[in-house]
C-alpha cells in the first residue's frame, strides 16, 4: 500500500492509539509498509479492516482501520497478539 494515502485524525481516534501506547505516525507507518491484511468485516454500513504490520522502527502492530470519505481512519491499534505476530512471519514471501 505504499501510495499517497490521506489519513483521517481527530482527538478520538488519536487517543484510541495513545491508550495502547502507538503514536499516529506508527499507524501511518505500518500502513505504509505493506501489512498483512487479516480481516474484514462491514459494521454499520463501514467496511472495517484488520491489518498486522511493521513501523519504519520494526515495531509489528495490529490495527483496525476503515475508509471514511476517501481518508484511512484509525479505530484502534496496539502492538501485535501472538497469533498476528505468526500469521506475520509466516506469511508468504
Amino acid at each position: 500500500m505504499s501510495w499517497d494515502i490521506e489519513f483521517d485524525w481527530d482527538d478520538e481516534n488519536r487517543k484510541h492509539l495513545i491508550a495502547h501506547k502507538v503514536t499516529p505516525v506508527e499507524f501511518e507507518e505500518m500502513l505504509n509498509n505493506d501489512p498483512l491484511d487479516l480481516d474484514y468485516d462491514l459494521i454499520d454500513d463501514e467496511e472495517r479492516y484488520r491489518s498486522v504490520g511493521l513501523t519504519n522502527g520494526g515495531r509489528l502492530l495490529s490495527a483496525a482501520w476503515m475508509i471514511r470519505n476517501g481518508k484511512i481512519r484509525a479505530i484502534p491499534a496496539f502492538p501485535a497478539s501472538v497469533s498476528d505476530r505468526r500469521a506475520f512471519l509466516e506469511r508468504p514471501k
